[in-house]
């Protein structure tokens, strides 16, 4: 008789490493400048200690992901097109890397920048 299969183990991966990948997507965009503070406390922690993921809350129930992004975008880009961009890019990053769908990923953006003023 064959033995059941035994699983090789499981697999675990941090909201921290998908707020990574979220983040770094969303910097690559075109016209996103930062990702901003959902709010002020958050703004004020960021000020005492460093986090590579402000601006970005995950949220996941074991099946499916959303993502949060809170962004800071160039002022003269078409502010829609930004942020359909940044949700397309960041939807296929995790897809691709993870293997889990993306259901929702919301883009608040919080402010405008103007990088040169020249």
């Amino acid at each position: 008789m064959n033995e059941p299969r035994k699983p090789l183990g499981n697999i675990y991966i941090s909201h921290q490493a998908i707020a990574t990948i979220a983040n770094q997507s969303a910097l690559e965009s075109y016209g996103v400048v930062g990702l901003a503070a959902r709010n002020a406390v958050e703004g004020l922690a960021q000020v005492l200690v460093k986090d590579p993921n402000l601006g970005v809350v995950v949220h996941f129930n074991g099946i499916e992901i959303t993502i949060e992004l809170f962004i800071i975008v160039e002022y003269g880009t078409r502010i829609k097109s930004v942020a359909v961009s940044v949700a397309d890019n960041v939807r296929y990053q995790i897809e691709k890397c993870i293997g889990l769908p993306v259901t929702q990923v919301n883009v608040h953006v919080r402010g405008l920048r103007i990088s040169n003023p020249d």
